[in-house]
């Protein structure tokens, strides 16, 4: 039976290429799972042993217990298990899954599924081909409704994104999670077929910087008008994502913005932890007032060591653009763009789709001085140690 699951998954390999391990449904400490059919057909798996299989107006249950998951189909308890595998029967098959306790709402995606415990909970690993994986991303990040180009630069994006942090959760047994810090994946697509010839068409397209590496290729909803300088965000220069006015997201919906908070609240955050000189004759008057006509990392002045990035964690800002004043007993914030700032602003590339500019110049506009690639010749390049001779 132990040959017969690794060869099951040899011929998913096959027609998965470039598989990925997806963790999912990583907001929640999952006791308790459900999932369902949504389209073609799926083997059960209890560690080595098959148990059933998946078909239309079926589900099963997975809860931990103890140090293992029992396993239920609808009511009757099919047994314990260290580790539970989906294994699709073909390409397009996807499943629904849903976390009970806690509650969650309902989630499709395609390819695989892995369940085993960790840390007392549910851990769930989509096991999923990287083209599946791109277009559950871009709807995720991007949404409906786009322009072909713009949905192909976040595809090029996206596929240097994943490919660049690998790596990242390799502790936890899997790649990438579904949370913004890797990339949202909360679904597999659904509603827009141009997101899936987004990325076929631009299949195996990735970016590199000129030092022959991975670019960083960061994104965000909305600048507020310019981009941000990467350092002021995480203390790190690249030559690539320098600050620049974007004049093409200065009109779109996230645009501005406008939050009151309490004097109190803010000075109190401000002397406690970074012990605002309230008394200074420059500096005490200035508590609950700034100005931001172009981005800035600090508060007032660097000498103050306030980073801005700071103060939009505390308060939970749309960014770190903004300007404030008092009035009566609150702050005003006044502020422009939701995000970082770094890199590409989302509304300002779809607008640019919008005015048809290509995907290759809305990448170049906001990563100047990077190439494009196809993945497969910069790994050959890479071990000839021949890839900074693109630059030349």
């Amino acid at each position: 039976m132990k040959c017969l699951i690794l060869f099951l998954f040899g011929i998913i390999h096959l027609h998965f290429s470039q598989e990925l391990r997806i963790g999912i449904l990583r907001d929640y400490a999952i006791q308790r799972s459900v999932v369902s059919y949504n389209q073609g057909s799926y083997s059960l798996f209890g560690d080595t042993l098959l148990l059933d299989s998946l078909f239309e107006h079926q589900l099963f249950e997975f809860q931990t217990d103890e140090n293992s998951i029992l396993v239920k189909k609808g009511v009757q308890k099919i047994g314990y298990f260290n580790k539970v595998f989906l294994i699709a029967n073909d390409s397009n098959s996807s499943f629904t899954i849903v976390s009970k306790i806690p509650q969650s709402k309902e989630r499709k995606y395609k390819g695989n599924l892995e369940i085993f415990i960790q840390k007392s909970k549910l851990q769930v690993i989509n096991v999923v081909d990287m083209d599946s994986y791109l277009a559950g991303v871009i709807e995720s990040e991007g949404g409906a409704g786009r322009d072909i180009e713009y949905y192909k630069v976040q595809g090029v994006m996206c596929r240097t994104y994943a490919l660049k942090n690998l790596q990242r959760h390799e502790s936890e047994d899997f790649m990438l999670c579904d949370r913004v810090h890797c990339q949202a994946y909360h679904h597999m697509l659904r509603y827009s077929p141009k997101i899936q010839d987004a990325v076929n068409q631009t299949k195996g397209e990735i970016l590199i910087d000129s030092d022959g590496h991975l670019a960083g290729t960061f994104f965000h909803a909305n600048c507020g008008g310019q981009t941000s300088e990467a350092a002021y965000i995480w203390n790190k220069n690249l030559p690539y994502l320098n600050t620049f006015i974007d004049t093409f997201c200065i009109y779109t919906k996230q645009a501005t913005w406008e939050k009151k908070i309490l004097q109190q609240i803010w000075a109190d955050f401000l002397v406690d932890k970074y012990n605002y000189p309230i008394y200074d004759s420059v500096y005490g008057p200035l508590i609950f007032s700034f100005n931001q006509s172009e981005r800035q990392a600090f508060y007032h002045s660097s000498s103050l060591g306030i980073p801005l990035r700071d103060i939009r964690d505390q308060f939970d800002l749309k960014s770190t653009f903004f300007n404030c004043y008092p009035e009566g007993k609150y702050v005003v914030l006044r502020g422009r763009g939701v995000g970082h700032g770094v890199g590409l602003c989302q509304e300002g590339a779809m607008r640019m789709a919008r005015f048809q500019f290509s995907y290759k110049q809305i990448a170049l506009y906001y990563f100047p001085g990077l190439k494009f690639i196809q993945y497969d010749n910069f790994l050959k390049l890479k071990n000839q140690n021949k890839v900074e001779h693109l630059f030349e």
